[in-house]
């Protein structure tokens, strides 16, 4: 996979920096010659990173001072403020995209934004439920207006850590809005607002593509404790596969982890499958990778899709079909669902689902000879 430019990856790291609540308006980024020596870089390479950040009306210049986070207009203690509390900001891409945009329409407003102290983790790492109790608490105690929340996956105690936090802001009548998902299985619905795309026709969209494609035996792979997410989109896969009379095979779902060669071995053995649609990107990425080392050839032996449409999609050996996230305007309908539920606290709890879009690549096939 080719490397980014050097610019966009100090972009996104300082950019996970800031939202982790290592800077505020109070101290100064680190100057320009300590991001050259940190990131072995030109000065260049750094004004170019910090210019990004400047234009999306995070980052001012001070003469004579240096570079700190901008300040809004107006902006005092009385200012109202927002939380934010998004366990995969630093490792999941969307994420990043969703919060930088929350970031620059608080400020666009004159609201403050909370993200957290500097106990946060790096980036790349994950926050455990327990620190975003602890994050929760700051919250209330702060008296926030609202929080942006992300709930937990991948962890044994999913559910109950985001009905813990979800059950404390509620209680202390803060606002909640949820962010991609929801904290109760799905279909189950909670009483929280909710914005993200539509993951059941997401799915069914994949499948239908690849049914189109001639694809009849498909399966689906998702990684153990995935957020409702994914239980979405395969049952959106599986309504597109009996709308065209295909039988959903006994052994269509499968939960493991791409990455390990016997999840993979056991999932190909005997070619039970022609096509293989991923909960998302990165699990794509990894059975992509798996399927190479046993010399199985995407798409002529296996075709596969993703979910996401994340930066190095276009990167992989074989660029890949994919479901892109409209993050920006699940931002801005994130901004304005917390907007209306502040003005007014009773409206009914509402989902606010975005429309996918199919992004087709080599690794499904489109492209073989016919």
């Amino acid at each position: 996979m080719k490397n980014q430019p050097r610019h966009q990856t100090i972009y996104r790291e300082l950019l996970s920096e800031i939202l982790a609540g290592k800077y505020d308006q109070a101290h100064r980024l680190p100057s320009d010659a300590q991001l050259v020596k940190r990131f072995g870089v030109s000065r260049p390479t750094v004004a170019r990173a910090l210019q990004d950040l400047k234009l999306q009306g995070i980052l001012e210049r001070r003469v004579g001072s240096g570079t700190y986070l901008r300040k809004g207009k107006g902006e005092s203690s009385s200012v109202r403020q927002l939380g934010l509390i998004v366990p995969g900001l630093g490792s999941v891409e969307i994420f990043e995209v969703i919060c930088g945009e929350l970031a620059s329409l608080a400020r666009v407003h004159n609201l403050g934004m909370h993200w957290g102290g500097s106990t946060r983790p790096r980036s790349g790492a994950s926050m455990s439920i327990e620190e975003a109790e602890e994050l929760c608490e700051r919250f209330i105690e702060k008296e926030v207006s609202g929080v942006f929340f992300a709930p937990f996956e991948h962890t044994a105690d999913n559910e109950a850590g985001n009905q813990r936090i979800t059950g404390r802001l509620s209680h202390a009548g803060i606002p909640v809005v949820l962010l991609d998902r929801d904290i109760c299985p799905f279909p189950q619905r909670s009483n929280f607002d909710l914005v993200g795309i539509d993951n059941f026709a997401g799915g069914y969209l994949l499948a239908e593509h690849l049914i189109k494609l001639g694809a009849r035996r498909l399966a689906f792979v998702t990684r153990p404790l995935s957020a409702t997410t994914a239980d979405a989109r395969k049952a959106g896969a599986v309504a597109a596969m009996l709308a065209h009379t295909i039988a959903v095979p006994r052994d269509f779902f499968h939960a493991g982890d791409p990455s390990e060669m016997k999840f993979v071995r056991k999932l190909t053995a005997g070619r039970p499958h022609d096509a293989v649609i991923c909960t998302n990107d990165h699990t794509a990425a990894q059975l992509l990778q798996a399927l190479t080392r046993l010399d199985i050839k995407t798409p002529k032996d296996l075709r596969v899709v993703g979910f996401d449409d994340v930066r190095f999609a276009t990167l992989l050996s074989v660029p890949l079909t994919t479901i892109q996230q409209p993050c920006r305007d699940i931002a801005l309908t994130a901004f304005n669902a917390m907007r209306e539920r502040i003005a007014d606290p009773t409206l009914p709890s509402r989902s606010l689902m975005l429309s996918p879009k199919l992004i087709v690549r080599e690794s499904c096939g489109a492209y073989l000879p016919r």
